[in-house]
């Protein structure tokens, strides 16, 4: 892995991150929620991408990683406005960026507002809405009124926090309900027996799509996750196909 770098925001945030130059498009990865680039994921395309000469970039959001920051401040659109930040000042040309959970619905807004730089996104059980679907209406109200809900945190011996600001901004950035403007070739892998995001989201997702070059991939004995050496072989190989429709 090379050096982390740090990109200052207008406000003063700094944002953690590697980068490795290379053949474009550039691979953007988005680490889900409370997640970071030094996962297992993430530094597997980041290895891949070098042995390969290809442009490759990770972040943390701030608050998340080795970036400065209060996690509660965190929402879709100050991270969406992170990774734009970073993709202006070090990618070069297209992009296709690669969204792990929470990660691929960052993976939509971003790649809206690229336009034509973006050639290809590919989703890892991809959560958009998670904030619609994913709490129970009693804890929707708590959120609604300003209040953390805390639970269960399957990866790790704290509970996750779900913060309210966090939540509210969600809510305005729902994309299931309708048409999303995306037209690039999309990938979309899923394990069945992820317990955290139902598959069938990612059918979702590709039904609302705008683009006809979308495909699912479903791993029937998959997890959330998606880290075995199997699942990470099946990923750098989408990731490729998709990479290798810019240049020879």
């Amino acid at each position: 892995m090379s050096d982390v770098a740090f990109h200052t925001m207008p406000d003063g945030r700094r944002i953690a991150y590697r980068h490795t130059r290379g053949i474009g498009p550039t691979l953007v990865f988005l680490p889900g929620y409370m997640s970071d680039m030094e996962g297992g994921k993430a530094s597997a395309i980041f290895e891949w991408a070098q042995r390969q000469g290809q442009g490759c970039l990770l972040l943390d959001y701030s608050g998340c990683g080795q970036s400065p920051g209060d996690f509660a401040d965190g929402s879709l659109s100050r991270w969406r406005e992170e990774v734009l930040a970073l993709i202006e000042a070090e990618a070069k040309g297209p992009v296709v960026l690669i969204g792990s959970s929470m990660g691929g619905w960052l993976m939509l807004l971003v790649g809206e507002v690229l336009g034509e730089r973006l050639s290809g996104m590919v989703g890892i059980a991809a959560a958009p809405d998670f904030s619609e679907w994913g709490y129970t209406p009693e804890q929707k109200a708590q959120l609604a009124a300003g209040e953390t809900i805390y639970e269960d945190n399957p990866y790790g011996p704290e509970p996750t926090p779900t913060h309210a600001l966090f939540w509210r901004d969600a809510q305005e950035n729902l994309q299931l309900g309708g048409d999303i403007a995306i037209h690039c070739p999309v990938r979309l892998l899923h394990g069945q027996q992820d317990a955290d995001v139902p598959w069938e989201t990612s059918l979702k997702l590709a039904s609302a799509l705008r683009s006809d070059a979308v495909q699912v991939t479903l791993v029937k004995d998959g997890d959330h996750r998606l880290s075995r050496e199997s699942d990470i072989n099946l990923l750098l190989t989408q990731i490729g196909e998709l990479a290798s429709q810019d240049h020879p």
